[in-house]
């Protein structure tokens, strides 16, 4: 083989080496370019994985903060009914531990929120008629609809309301109990119940009251026409004795006229102060020539009221705390003390003194015509002053004063 021919060998097996080492790179390059748009796709792949999550989550978290709002706002809206309530809620575990008493029930209770909630038991005096209707319920599992209870309340009674319900169906999550204040009521329906019964009682009785009064005034006639000059000196005494006690029961039958008239009133607004003071000043010197005095103190508001009837209905109470001081035998202390109620939108005037008081027996009974605790008296001042009282759409009641003596406190509307 000749030169020629090795070179041409050479070069033949140069240019394979060169074709193979083409192949080979773009074989690689190739490859490589694959490879990268393979792992690009799984790259963008998870990218777009990561954001569904995250998005995911956003809205789980969004949805959580719904929901906790959502929470927050009923728990929020729940407190704030249960705290406007004006009737008193009371919640009791199955027991007996009280869970919820709103501020509407502690005021009515007179029970001071400090503290843990105590057993149902142990809540304050005022709250054991409450205690055992929640006992009934809790032992029978039977609710309790619209029962009404007194409970005693600073010296004075309160008409209450109740209805008690078992929580879940057999009572085994405790009991609510929802009670009202109904003295207001109660007290309207005792007063309409006292205004019909004071007009027919004057219907029945005020033509037999003219009749007494005739009758008295005729023989009244035929006593003054007897000349006790021309009767024997041992009758005098008795015609003297007539005409006095014809004189009396005929101021007796007026009374009690006056009192079985319907009352017409002249209603105009008044200061209620400037009406006591006047009334106060009837009396005022009759106490003081027994060196005592009365004192007139407080807030008295405005009224609407027949000033003339309403004077004469305090100059009767201050009559008779004189009266009662001075047959007792004790200098008369007497005080007026006005207080203004301005939820209930009332006056109250009270009239205390330091006499011997009214037997507690005696204190349903005073209001009531002819009926009288003294040695002298028609008995018909006191119901008097209790019609007057009543026809203004007030109330008026009979207690002990701080003195141990009678105190009497009236209770009129403000304007």
């Amino acid at each position: 083989m000749n030169l020629q021919a090795y070179a041409l060998l050479a070069n033949t097996a140069m240019i394979v080496v060169l074709i193979a080492v083409v192949v080979f790179a773009g074989l690689r390059f190739l490859s490589a370019s694959r490879r990268n748009r393979s792992h690009n796709r799984e790259g963008g792949d998870s990218a777009l994985l990561a954001v569904a999550l995250q998005d995911a989550i956003q809205k789980l978290k969004a949805q959580e903060r719904a929901m906790t709002e959502r929470a927050e706002a009923s728990e929020l809206l729940n407190t704030q009914i249960v705290n406007s309530l004006t009737a008193g809620l009371l919640v009791v575990d199955r027991a007996g531990q009280v869970q919820i008493l709103n501020p509407g029930g502690r005021r009515m209770l007179g029970f001071d929120a400090a503290g843990e909630w105590p057993h149902y038991t142990k809540l304050p005096p005022a709250a054991a008629p409450l205690a055992g209707v929640i006992e009934e319920c809790l032992s029978s599992g039977q609710p309790i609809v619209r029962r009404a209870l007194e409970m005693p309340h600073a010296g004075d009674v309160t008409h209450v309301g109740v209805t008690v319900s078992p929580l879940g169906t057999d009572g085994s999550g405790g009991v609510i109990c929802l009670f009202s204040d109904l003295t207001a009521v109660v007290q309207l329906e005792e007063q309409l119940r006292l205004k019909e019964t004071l007009a027919r009682l004057g219907e029945l009785t005020a033509g037999i009251a003219h009749e007494f009064r005739n009758g008295l005034a005729t023989i009244h006639g035929y006593g003054k026409l007897l000349d006790p000059a021309s009767v024997p000196p041992q009758y005098r005494p008795y015609v003297e004795g007539i005409r006095q006690e014809t004189v009396a029961l005929g101021e007796v039958v007026t009374n009690f006229l006056n009192f079985a008239r319907p009352t017409q009133l002249s209603l105009a607004t008044y200061d209620l102060r400037a009406i006591v003071d006047r009334g106060v000043d009837d009396l005022k010197s009759d106490a003081r020539q027994l060196n005592g005095d009365i004192v007139v103190a407080g807030e008295f508001g405005r009224v609407d009221a027949d000033d003339v009837l309403l004077r004469q209905a305090f100059s009767n109470l201050l009559r008779n705390a004189v009266e009662a001081c001075q047959a007792a035998g004790v200098t008369p202390e007497i005080r007026v003390e006005g207080a203004l109620d301005t939820a209930q939108g009332v006056a109250r005037v009270t009239v205390a003194d330091n006499g011997p008081g009214v037997p507690a027996d005696a204190r349903e009974k005073i209001f009531r015509p002819f009926f009288t605790t003294k040695k002298t008296g028609t008995g018909l001042g006191l119901a008097l002053v209790q019609k007057i009282i009543v026809t203004h759409n007030g109330r008026i009641q009979a207690t002990t004063s701080p003195a141990g003596g009678a105190s009497f406190q009236v209770t009129l509307p403000l304007v």
